[in-house]
């Protein structure tokens, strides 16, 4: 039975985990992940949470359109074929960053906003370049937010089964 290599078009389906199980996202239908990480823009799912974007993923080994570990770790699998792989703190979002936390004065937030704990938004910097961030905190005068991934810090764990070569 042929196995992928490196320049194959192939088609996985996978689990993403952190090291206590939770899940983060997946391609199976019907798997609930239990971390707030799947309502990013980072992430496959939407807000039905993980699982929605239901089939496998299809990419090119080697273009990196997915973490290379991730990528090199198909290397070698047939069809049916499982494996995990443990993508580390610096290959996937890198380490927590306590820099990346900030406060923003109420009076300078938008008026239409109404701030919840845990929201997520993207704003936009002084240098016209936008990122993700998350409200931690509210307070009577100012807001903080997290612009760390929701990642950040972890290692991931991947759960891969290859479905086929293109």
């Amino acid at each position: 039975m042929a196995t992928a290599k490196m320049g194959d078009r192939v088609k996985f389906n996978f689990t993403g985990k952190l090291a206590d199980g939770t899940i983060f996202d997946t391609t199976y239908e019907d798997t609930e992940c239990t971390t707030d990480a799947c309502e990013t823009d980072d992430c496959r799912c939407d807000t039905d949470g993980c699982g929605c974007e239901s089939g496998p993923v299809e990419l090119v080994i080697g273009e990196e359109d997915f973490f290379p570990k991730v990528e090199q770790a198909l290397v070698g699998l047939a069809p049916g074929e499982k494996k995990t792989v443990t993508v580390s703190v610096d290959d996937a979002f890198g380490a927590y960053d306590d820099e990346k936390i900030f406060q923003v004065d109420r009076a300078e937030l938008p008026d239409d906003l109404v701030p919840e704990v845990g929201q997520e938004l993207v704003i936009t910097g002084e240098d016209d370049e936008s990122f993700g961030v998350t409200i931690t905190e509210i307070g009577d005068e100012n807001v903080t937010f997290d612009g760390n991934h929701p990642l950040a810090g972890k290692d991931l764990i991947f759960e891969l089964e290859l479905v086929e070569i293109a």
